[in-house]
């Protein structure tokens, strides 16, 4: 891969770590949900007038809201304002394990020793997680955990289901969840006005952040990686997103850094490469269908 293109992989890597952060740092000035409601609405604002998809794909877009748009994004707010950063981005990447599990479940994928492997090492590293203090209580990491699963049921409906740019995927499918979310940031929460009138620089920043930075411009670098290299070459780079979000926790918010989240996150860490990291050469997939966005 050209210095080029590794660096651009690399600027991608970090925007996805810190986006950990400036969740949290959000989530300290907005109620979750009304976050995630006004990310969604900045998404939808900036994609959904200049991708249009077919009236054929909308059914399966407004699908894709439900698991995708509140299963996943939803619940990683949600659990974030009670989590540490690096635990949760630690337990957010259980969505890999989630979604093997599921594809030889339903889609009747073999699982192999190698990714039998992974997943044990994974669901091992969860268990040494749960022995430090740095696990969240027994509530958010449930949410955390229905986080991932909702990204793992989305990867196998997106590889299911009908081809779409991924830009145009990310944009209607917060569309069709912006009502959901308001929903239930108006039955759950409260104050939400007041808190965005109060609201400094930190909350409005996270909103752009996460809707801007997170989204668009590190998916249209990403996708534009996938299109000149090789998978194998691209997609283990994301491996360095949990490990570069544990670092920035420890030192832009005061997380601690024991010896059960070095242990449980390099477990995590080292059987998700092996489910995702294949040996020899791979081929190209469509865009739309790998690593929606998050």
């Amino acid at each position: 891969m050209p210095i080029r293109d590794l660096l651009l992989g690399l600027f991608v890597v970090a925007i996805w770590a810190l986006n950990i952060i400036v969740i949290k740092v959000g989530v300290a000035e907005l109620p979750p949900l009304f976050m995630t409601t006004l990310r969604f609405m900045l998404v939808a604002a900036l994609i959904v007038p200049f991708h249009p998809v077919a009236r054929h794909q909308l059914l399966f877009l407004a699908l894709l809201s439900l698991t995708f748009g509140t299963l996943h994004f939803a619940f990683l707010f949600i659990g974030l304002e009670q989590a540490e950063a690096g635990t949760g981005a630690l337990l957010v990447q259980m969505g890999t394990p989630f979604a093997t599990l599921l594809a030889v479940v339903f889609l009747k994928e073999k699982l192999g020793a190698k990714r039998l492997s992974g997943l044990l090492l994974a669901f091992a590293g969860v268990i040494v997680l749960a022995g430090g203090p740095t696990l969240p209580a027994p509530l958010p990491l449930a949410i955390l955990l229905c986080s991932a699963l909702g990204w793992a049921v989305s990867q196998l409906l997106i590889k299911q289901g009908p081809n779409i740019a991924p830009l145009a995927l990310a944009g209607w499918v917060a569309l069709f969840a912006v009502p959901q979310v308001a929903l239930g940031s108006w039955l759950f929460e409260s104050d939400q006005w007041s808190a965005l009138r109060q609201a400094g620089w930190a909350g409005w920043g996270a909103v752009f952040y996460t809707a801007v930075m997170s989204s668009i411009v590190a998916y249209s670098i990403w996708y534009g990686l996938l299109r000149r290299h090789p998978v194998n070459r691209v997609v283990p780079m994301t491996l360095l997103v949990p490990v570069l979000a544990v670092v920035l926790g420890v030192l832009l918010m005061g997380d601690s850094l024991g010896i059960h989240k070095l242990a449980g996150g390099g477990l995590v860490v080292a059987g998700i490469a092996l489910i995702v990291i294949k040996f020899g050469r791979s081929p190209r997939a469509p865009a739309a269908t790998r690593n929606p966005p998050r």
